[in-house]
């Protein structure tokens, strides 16, 4: 193996230097942190009033109840969007942490990986606050609830809910990058992912259940994209697969073609 196949550094580190480079980078996203935390806590009533809007387009009220309510929603709803805000911060953090001690082609595996786990993040959260919570709050609402019930939500409920579903969803869409990775890197096959579809279904629907509200709408809404990244997942990592044997077969080709030309050359 080159120099260049390598790691950047390979002069070992002593477990304290380890720990101080680790100390380092969890200060910075912990700053990191505190910096979106404090940015939101400041705009925090733009940002509560984007975040009803689902609600407040279907027509109904959101209240508070108690003196120090807004206070608790506006702190909850801050720490919980600068973790989804500063994850790029937090996740450039770990990165620079890790990727001294990977080989190049390590590297090139993983990157492509990095830029896609915020974006499907981000993209499940979409779905959640633009497709899927008017259709919640409507069904559960408007249609399930009595007419004669009047409707008001409170201020702390529904931003737990929407919370809830928020990380639900995003999570949901880490689904296909999580497996597209395991496969890429060779601790899974596609052949295994199919056959533990039976029990990915079964899983689906457990996950849904723990992480959206309890009704049967939210845990459909979210069950059935994580079935279809399982899907997606395999699709695309039995292309992974098929390009990874083609080149394994380019190589030992012409390490054949190789071989007697070294002979010929020695003798």
């Amino acid at each position: 193996m080159s120099a260049l196949d390598g790691p950047e550094d390979d002069k070992p580190m002593p477990l304290l230097d380890h720990l101080i480079e680790l100390r380092k980078r969890l200060i910075y996203a912990l700053l990191g942190f505190l910096l979106v935390f404090v940015g939101c806590f400041y705009f925090a009533k733009p940002i509560f009033s984007f975040l009803i809007q689902p609600a407040i387009s279907e027509g109904y009220k959101v209240i508070v109840l108690d003196i120090f309510e807004f206070f608790f929603v506006t702190v909850k709803m801050s720490a919980f969007l600068a973790l989804i805000v500063g994850f790029p911060v937090i996740a450039t953090q770990i990165w620079a942490f890790v990727a001294p001690g990977l080989y190049r082609h390590e590297k090139s595996a993983f990157r492509p990986f990095l830029i896609a786990t915020p974006f499907m993040f981000y993209a499940g959260c979409a779905v959640m606050y633009y497709i899927v919570m008017p259709y919640v709050i409507n069904f559960m609402l408007a249609l399930y609830t009595p007419p004669e019930i009047e409707k008001t939500l409170r201020a702390s409920d529904y931003l737990e809910r929407v919370l809830q579903l928020v990380f639900a969803f995003g999570f949901a869409f880490e689904v296909p990058v999580l497996l597209i990775l395991l496969v890429r890197v060779g601790l899974v096959s596609t052949a295994t992912l199919r056959a533990k579809r039976r029990w990915a279904i079964v899983i689906a629907f457990i996950v849904a259940a723990v992480l959206t509200p309890p009704d049967v709408v939210s845990q459909f809404a979210l069950a059935t994209p994580l079935l279809l990244f399982y899907e997606a997942s395999i699709w695309i990592g039995a292309i992974i697969e098929k390009r990874r044997a083609q080149a394994e077969k380019a190589e030992e080709a012409s390490t054949e073609v190789d071989k007697p030309a070294g002979e010929s050359s020695s003798s």
